[in-house]
Formats: C-alpha cells, structure tokens, sequence
C-alpha cells in the first residue's frame, strides 16, 4: 500500500530492530524483499547507530539521480519516516542527529505504540548535506490479512497489548518459539526440558522473576494474606523480555 502511495518518489526501506532478529534469515529477507521490487534496503539498529550513517548517502543519492527532484534552487533534502507502528521511526530520527549533528534527543520514543500521536514539525538532521526529517504516527492498514499477521505485529509491539490480551499474546510468543526451536527461555526462566503448556511456564516465570501478589483470604478465624503467583505479572515480563531480546535473535515470518 505503501508502495503504490509513493509512486516514483525515491524512497529507501528501513528494517529497524535488527539486533533483535534472527541474522541467519537476513539474507533471505532481502532475496524476497527484492522480488517484492524494494531495491533500496537498510538494515539498522538505533540502539547502537548500526548501519545508521549509510541512510543519508543513500538518500541523498536517490533524490539525486532522480530526474524529477533535480531543482537548482533547492539545495535541501526534506524526508518523510512511515511506518508501522513501534519500529523505531522516532529513534531512527534521533540517531541521525547524534551521528550527523552530534545532538540530542529531538522526538519522544517509548517502548509502546502511539507515543508519536501527530505529524511532527521538520527536524534537521544533517548539514551537510542539508537534510530534514519529518516524523509520522505509525499506520496500520485498517484490516490485517489473517490473525497470525495480527499476533506476530502484537507481539512486535505494533498493537497495544491489552488490545489483544497478554496471556494470549505469551501463549502464541510459547509456541512461536518452540517451532523455531529458539528455547532461550529454558535458561532465563531455569526450565529442564522444553515447554508447550502456557501455565506451567507463567509459573516458571513468576517464580524466577519473583512475580507474586498478596491476596486476603477471608477464613473462619479472620482474614489471612496469602502470597500468590501473579501470572498477568509473569506474561507482561515473558513478553517484555522477548521484546527486549532476552530470550534471543527471533525472526517471526
């Protein structure tokens, strides 16, 4: 949809989060990008400006080369960053300005989707050559194609979490994992053997991580606190550390 909105315009796509992703499916991630007819393709992870500084060039480049941009009288370069929701469009921005200009923080960024809720003003990020960037509140398209594309997004962080359900969310993350046989988990979380049973690895997970509540039980001689495992607690940690790449290098698709 994207593709099609931009028509000609030189555009380059930003795959963000690569820390995060699995490095042996890298290249086959471009080979089908590529038949896609993305031909302009970055990997990046603005955590550690990796692979940052090779954007401005190559935009710079394209707009160049492009017939239809070559105005004498413009010498500035103006971008625009969409995307998906909680990719890192923000961070992407912020990471230029430090690499390019030596600044600092320009635009929010969080961990959840919908911290940019508007279309920002322009925000410089180079000087030489003189570029500008403007960051968008990530779009979604208004149907997803099936619920396994919706459950991969969610637990990308691209759909607020209550919108799907964490203990959902964590029994999908379970059986993501085990398929690709990524079984990080068993270490972080001290499980002997493999796990495909949601409660009994919440429970794990609470224990380890000491997720507990204390609840009043109403008995005949007065009222008691009783410890429990609070597994609400114990699924929103399972996802945050996925998330986090505690639980390893996961590709999803």
């Amino acid at each position: 949809m994207l593709r099609e909105a931009l028509g000609i315009r030189p555009h380059v796509l930003v795959l963000n989060k690569m820390d995060l992703a699995d490095p042996r499916q890298q290249l086959t991630v471009l080979e089908r990008l590529k038949q896609q007819g993305c031909s302009h393709i970055v990997f990046t992870d603005c955590q550690h400006d990796a692979n940052v500084k090779k954007i401005v060039p190559l935009v710079a480049e394209l707009v160049s080369n492009s017939p239809r941009y070559h105005r004498a009288e413009s010498t500035e370069y103006n971008v625009l960053v969409i995307g998906v929701p909680n990719v890192g469009k923000s961070s992407l921005i912020n990471s230029l300005r430090r690499l390019h200009l030596k600044k600092g923080r320009a635009t929010a960024v969080g961990g959840d989707p919908g911290i940019t809720k508007a279309v920002q003003t322009r925000i410089q990020v180079c000087e030489k050559p003189l570029m500008y960037l403007v960051d968008t509140p990530g779009v979604l398209p208004p149907k997803l194609g099936d619920v396994e594309t919706g459950m991969k997004l969610a637990l990308c962080g691209a759909i607020l979490d209550h919108l799907v359900g964490e203990d959902i969310m964590a029994d999908y993350l379970l059986y993501a994992l085990n398929k690709q046989q990524q079984f990080g988990y068993m270490q972080r979380y001290g499980l002997a053997e493999a796990c495909d049973n949601i409660e009994l690895m919440l429970r794990h997970v609470a224990l380890a991580q000491g997720r507990t509540q204390k609840v009043k039980v109403l008995t005949g001689t007065g009222n008691v606190n009783v410890t429990m495992l609070n597994y609400p607690a114990a699924a929103y940690k399972f996802l945050r550390d996925f998330r986090a790449g505690h639980l390893g290098r996961v590709t999803l698709d």
